[in-house]
């Protein structure tokens, strides 16, 4: 079958055409891209341009990389159309809620803002405008920061699948983000709380989240198969998450990194969990039928897992009784990382007991606090060097 021009090659001419009365003059350029692999036909392609020298410099660029091999074809895709399908296609690998999360991102902040946008004429500036407006509107840095990182996500999967070249959220610059203030319950706070606490229905859950800084959710989500009270130890590898729009119903999900811990308890909290299982095998006693053998370590009485929003309103109104209203159930994590810092512990072992990725952003959340160690260790010196001149 004859060719009359291979892929890489192309032509420029002028054009007019009057539209609403009216001439207009533009140039155009026709290449050929490839074959149609059923038909063997020519894959015929056009730029159009205000300019014969713009359209020039489009064709070569065009040309060039089919030469090379670095061609991607235009993509009649828009940005909302293109998100629907990473939405629908892209997403099986991530847990049910960071899918839900992403999808609210996508549905409420990403198409109304560029979703009109076809997806191959999408650019660096156009994305960072995008970003400066959501800044504008007041949302946190944190909040721009989370929807770049699913849009990049979603760019780079484009990107992959060869429907853009290049990610045009690379070279955003985002808000600096301000980092919330950590409050950790001091020791005469943790005092008056365990205190508080004697004698309430989750004292148990309350003590051994703070004493092993657990997650809320890995704390409700921690079955006895990964308590050993005998060598003192418990391993984190699951977490207890409430599915969104179930009306009340949980799900077992892979930790934060979808990594496992294991953590090497205080005699005290292997004491309490001790205490745990006791209670559970008397209840177990006396509902007979009506206990559930759930297997997780905090239940109610009928062995049911506990309920995250009773648990955190419970909690609230005991900070509130001991004048501390604005501390959440997640400032027991940061009250535990504190005090194990405090107590001696080296910055690689809390990072491991706390779950967290690397020992680095341990020491950039809770570097204010090594940082006032070590100037108690040098005004402890001071005074010693006093003592010693004296």
């Amino acid at each position: 079958m004859a060719r009359k021009s291979a892929a890489g090659t192309g032509t420029i001419r002028k054009k007019t055409v009057t539209r609403a009365g009216k001439e207009y003059t533009y140039w155009e350029a026709r290449y050929t891209s490839g074959y149609d692999p059923g038909t063997g036909k020519q894959i015929q392609r056009s730029i159009t341009g205000k300019t014969q020298k713009e359209v020039s410099q489009k064709l070569k660029a065009a040309t060039t990389a089919i030469d090379e091999g670095t061609y991607t074809a235009p993509s009649r895709m828009t940005v909302g159309q293109w998100m629907d399908i990473w939405v629908s296609e892209y997403l099986g690998g991530v847990k049910p809620r960071t899918a839900d999360n992403y999808k609210g991102v996508v549905n409420h902040r990403i198409k109304p803002g560029l979703g009109a946008v076809k997806l191959d004429a999408l650019n660096p500036h156009a994305v960072q405008n995008y970003y400066n407006g959501l800044t504008k509107e007041g949302l946190a840095p944190k909040t721009v920061k989370n929807v770049h990182g699913i849009f990049h996500k979603a760019l780079q999967q484009a990107v992959s699948n060869g429907y853009i070249k290049t990610n045009p959220a690379d070279a955003c610059i985002l808000p600096r983000p301000v980092r919330r203030e950590l409050k950790p319950l001091d020791e005469d706070m943790i005092s008056a709380f365990l205190q508080a606490i004697q004698g309430h229905q989750f004292a148990d859950l309350f003590t051994v989240t703070l004493f092993t800084g657990m997650r809320e959710g890995e704390a409700l989500g921690l079955l006895w198969d990964c308590v050993d009270l005998t060598k003192g130890t418990l391993t984190i590898d699951k977490q207890l998450q409430l599915i969104r729009g179930s009306r009340g119903q949980y799900q077992m999900v892979p930790t934060k990194n979808s990594k496992s811990r294991s953590i090497t308890l205080a005699p005290s909290v292997v004491k309490v969990l001790h205490n745990v299982k006791r209670k559970q095998l008397e209840n177990r006693l006396r509902y007979g039928l009506l206990w559930e053998d759930s297997g997780f370590v905090f239940t109610d009485e009928l062995g049911h897992h506990l309920s995250a929003s009773s648990v955190y309103k419970s909690f609230k109104k005991v900070m509130e009784q001991i004048g501390s209203p604005e501390t959440r159930f997640h400032d027991l994590r940061h009250s535990y990382a504190v005090a194990a810092i405090k107590s001696g512990d080296d910055i690689k072992t809390v990072q491991e007991n706390l779950g967290h990725a690397t020992a680095a952003f341990t020491l950039d959340v809770y570097g204010h606090i090594t940082e006032k160690m070590k100037q108690d260790s040098a005004n402890r010196m001071e005074q010693f060097i006093k003592a010693v001149n004296a």
